[in-house]
């Protein structure tokens, strides 16, 4: 299914892929390929300039740093033949100068890596001619579990991009605040995925000892240190063919990090005690609640290692940005603990749209448990739900909510950043601490209300 176009004849150019790392090169590729997009994908710049050399090619995308040409010098080189070929560069590190030289050199675009999905089809149909009215395209064969609730537009979104990143072999980095549900968004991912047959391991990086992750991860031989009577597998050998999910990754220690990145490298290790090399066929999944590149910038986190994990990051919303799924998730949670039998007094129903759960989907699922229990049941009232939660009912009473003054509040702030950061939405959000995508919905309901933002 191509992306609409003008003229429903006209065929989409071919999009000419660059890098050297399999797992970008394999997200690029499925996702332009599911927006209606020929493809040619390959893995270095002396790869992409005889593909060139064949014609036939109308836009480039290219990482900057790889081994033998980088991407820089492939766009020099390809400038001298095709001098008005549209060419997007990519990189995980975000370097002023070389973006700089790009755009000296004719680079359309520069983007940073990890990848912004919605910012990279822009550039592509602005670059190609394709109309940038037409609606992104996701695999549509997928169908979440039934116990997954996603009603807001926030977590729809979401789902369709895990869907389309699921297809692909790409690691992934999922970030969100605690109890947003990073867990089972990995398992979606594994479910959707060609690796849905082989096993999903999953391993707490904060639950398990410093002194024993290494051994939990890789395996020991017998002997290796006291205690190990007997080999043991790790759970890279035991994931081998399917995923691995690397949950709260930031509590892992810099000697182990090292280790990780070799594996993320070219799949191999070494069990503890042991000098023999061990490859796995492994997709890594890895997830955490902290903000990695401060994590990084504090010298916590390997800059290496961020960037190998951070092929693309799916970031969840906390329940306080997608208020549409509190009531959603609270009858099925209620329905799934009383077999449908309890039901919530108009009070809690506006109690927990109220609420701002801190906790987030963990904490819900906490407070209706709760309720069920003391409510055996039957009706929920305001009594049932911890003492935090129905305080808003009397905060809400005695200090009126002025809906209007806090649209005011957020357009302003959001209007200071765009302008602090010219305009430029990814940069916004960061400094918001929101989603890209989060930012575009807060965008769209403001113009809605009638408040001038930034130009679209």
């Amino acid at each position: 299914m191509r992306p609409v176009t003008d003229n429903a004849n006209v065929k989409s150019p071919r999009i000419l892929i660059v890098d050297d790392d399999a797992a970008q090169r394999s997200l690029l590729d499925s996702f332009l390929k599911s927006q209606g997009f020929d493809t040619v994908p390959v893995a270095s710049g002396e790869a992409a300039l005889e593909v060139l050399r064949k014609g036939d090619i109308g836009m480039m995308i290219s990482d900057v740093r790889m081994p033998g040409l980088s991407g820089l010098e492939t766009l020099r080189q390809a400038r001298q033949e095709h001098a008005v070929l549209p060419v997007l560069l990519v990189t995980a590190y975000a370097d002023i100068r070389e973006a700089v030289g790009a755009m000296r050199d004719g680079a359309l675009n520069y983007l940073a890596k990890p990848i912004d999905l919605d910012e990279l089809l822009a550039s592509v149909q602005q670059a190609t001619g394709v109309s940038e009215a037409a609606p992104v395209r996701f695999s549509e064969d997928k169908q979440l579990p039934g116990h997954i609730i996603a009603h807001s537009p926030l977590m729809k979104a979401l789902f369709r991009d895990a869907s389309l990143i699921a297809s692909s072999d790409s690691r992934v980095l999922i970030t969100g605040e605690s109890g947003v549900g990073k867990e089972v968004l990995a398992d979606v991912i594994h479910l959707w995925s060609p690796r849905s047959s082989g096993p999903l391991v999953k391993v707490n990086c904060a639950a398990i000892p410093e002194t024993l992750l290494e051994s939990e991860l890789f395996g020991h031989e017998k002997g290796a240190f006291t205690g190990a009577v007997v080999q043991r597998i790790g759970r890279f050998e035991q994931a081998n063919g399917g995923t691995i999910f690397l949950d709260e990754i930031a509590e892992m220690s810099p000697q182990l990090q090292a280790k990780l990145l070799r594996v993320t490298q070219d799949g191999r290790f070494q069990r503890v005690g042991s000098n023999t090399e061990v490859q796995t066929n492994t997709r890594i999944l890895a997830a955490t609640n902290r903000n990695l590149e401060e994590e990084v910038k504090k010298g916590h986190f390997r800059e290496d290692l961020f960037y190998r994990l951070d092929v693309v990051e799916l970031n969840i919303p906390s329940l306080r940005e997608r208020r549409e799924d509190i009531l959603p998730l609270a009858s099925h949670f209620v329905a799934e603990l009383t077999q449908g039998r309890a039901r919530f007094s108009a009070l809690v129903t506006d109690c927990l749209g109220r609420y701002a759960w801190p906790g987030n989907v963990r904490e819900l699922r906490n407070a209706m448990e709760r309720a069920t229990l003391l409510s055996r049941g039957e009706l929920i009232l305001p009594e049932h739900l911890p003492a935090r939660v129905r305080a808003v009912i009397q905060q809400s009473a005695a200090e009126p909510v002025d809906a209007q003054r806090l649209e005011e509040i957020e357009h302003q702030a959001i209007s200071q950043a765009l302008s602090k950061h010219n305009f430029n939405r990814t940069e916004t959000a960061k400094a918001l601490g929101i989603s890209r995508r989060a930012l575009i919905y807060k965008l769209q309901r403001l113009r809605e209300l009638g408040f001038e933002v930034d130009p679209q």
